[in-house]
This record gives C-alpha cells, structure tokens and sequence, in this order.
C-alpha cells in the first residue's frame, strides 16, 4: 500500500470535495490519513463517501494536534464533546473514527483505538417532512430550466441531491413499460428509476453528458445542486424534503412499502417508513377501526 500512495494522493485531487471549510491535514496526521484514503480507493468506495471521511479525519486533526499514534480517549471524549452536532452527524464522525483506527491498528500504524471506546449514538427516529404541495408547485412556476428537471427528480423520482448531480444524458434508457433512469446511489448500489413520460422527454431532449455541468468541469456538487434547489423552496424545505414529499405521495397511492423502497433506493423498508407521512386520516382510522 505504502508503494502506491503517492499515486493515491496525487489521483485524490480529483475527488469532489462537499465542504467549504476543509481545513489542510495536521503535518503528523497527513500521510496516514492519504494513506487510509487510498487504501478506501483501493476497495472501491465512492467517491463521495472518500470525501466525507478525509473531511471528518482533517477536521479531528486540526481540533486535537498530536498525531493518530498519541491521541488519548480523553482527548477524542473532549473533542466530540464540544461539537454542537446533530445526532446523525455525530454518528457519523464515530464511524469515521472507528473504521480510521480500525485500518491503523491492522496495518499497525497504531497499537490500541481510542475510538472504539466510544459509546454508541442513539438518534431519534426522524418524523417525515414532505414539502407541500402548494410549494412544490410554486418552485416549478419559479425555477429555470435546469432546476426544473432537478426539482422533478427529487419529488417526482425521489433521487438523492447526489444522485441528480451525477445524472447524465446516457442514462436514460427503456424499460418493459416506459422510460427509466439508471441510478447509482449509495455505496454503488445501482437501480433504475421509471420516469413520467414528460421528464423523460425533457431529459432525451438534453445534450449528451452530464445533464448538471459544471463550469470547472465535470457534474456540479451535490451541493451547490442542493442550493439552487432550495433557491427556489421557503426556508426549512429542500431537495430532501422533495424527496420526502415523493415518498408520502407514492405511499399514499400505492400503499405498497417495498415499492416505494425500491423507489428512492433504500437498503431498509424501515429507513422507507421514517420518509413516508401516514395521513392523519388514516390514523384515526385506524384507531376507530381498533375501538369498534
């Protein structure tokens, strides 16, 4: 692995990079952390999930010093403590750290993992948070073209911000009964997404190539895609919400919860469930269904 990092460092530049407040690697983290970034690319892990991880490693450098060999429980305790973090954001800086040390105790960077002393996170179950009908038609009436198509891919398709930006003209392809997109999602899974007859109009009638450029090349970020989006929604709705809204919609029409899992890409119906808003309706009815 040492013989082909420098490789790995140099190739990483092209990676997208979600954050605008990356911080430069600590001198005495550096070269493990590359070198764990390109042993991530060596397995295969998406790009995007390299990005997240190297971003969690540098801001955990920049915050205690030392190096990976001198970091104390008591240290990565009192770091994680003075984050005001989300419980999901939270989680996800402890996997981070545990998989880091993981692979350095492995290859024997380091001897013993103060992040596998971590407790578990325990994060609320979320309450869906479809985006409103009338503002999901007000943000068609005032988005431009390409922000129309990335709006109809969340609320309508249900596709990730992520999803949308790396979407691409050759991706559209026919299925048994219409149009459909082949989409790559989380951790490489792929999966193909029928599409209304309208959108998959719009999106043959696109140039080859990314449907999403970017000036500097390539696709753009997911999240400056997220911000053009939200541009458009009132404050507290975005492209996530629209995907939530797509969710509620289909189950509300199909009742079929493995459908609409397989919809937005889920590896969990249960993950389906925390997207899809019952109806207070159908609450109550079922409830006087129970009572008679």
């Amino acid at each position: 692995m040492k013989g082909n990092s420098h490789l790995a460092r140099g190739t990483l530049i092209s990676l997208p990079v979600e954050h605008d407040d990356n911080p430069g690697d600590d001198v005495h983290w550096h070269h493990d952390i590359m070198d764990w970034v390109a042993y991530l690319m060596a397995i295969g892990s998406p790009a995007t999930t390299i990005s997240l991880r190297r971003h969690h490693m540098q801001q955990l450098a920049a915050g205690v010093g030392g190096s990976p060999q001198t970091l104390t429980f008591d240290e990565l305790v009192d770091w994680f403590a003075a984050r005001d973090w989300a419980p999901n954001t939270r989680r996800s800086y402890r996997c981070t750290m545990r998989a880091f040390y993981s692979w350095a105790m492995a290859t024997g960077r380091v001897t013993s993992s103060p992040a596998h002393l971590l407790p578990p996170v325990r994060v609320p179950r979320g309450r869906p948070r479809p985006t409103p009908e009338a503002i999901y038609r007000a943000a068609l009436q005032m988005a431009d073209g390409r922000t129309t198509l990335a709006i109809l891919l969340a609320a309508q398709c249900g596709l990730r911000r992520g999803e949308i930006a790396r979407t691409r003209r050759e991706d559209l392809l026919d299925d048994l009964v219409g149009s459909a997109l082949r989409v790559t999602g989380k951790g490489g899974h792929e999966r193909l997404v029928p599409l209304p007859g309208d959108l998959a109009e719009l999106i043959e009638a696109a140039p080859d190539g990314w449907l999403f450029p970017s000036p500097q090349g390539g696709h753009l970020t997911p999240h400056h895609l997220g911000k053009l989006v939200s541009a458009c929604l009132p404050d507290g709705w975005t492209t996530h919400t629209l995907r939530h809204r797509c969710a509620t919609v289909s189950y509300a029409s199909t009742h079929d919860l493995r459908a609409v899992q397989e919809l937005l890409g889920h590896a969990k119906p249960e993950t389906t469930a925390v997207y899809t808003q019952i109806p207070d309706e159908a609450v109550r009815a079922a409830m006087e269904a129970a009572a008679a």
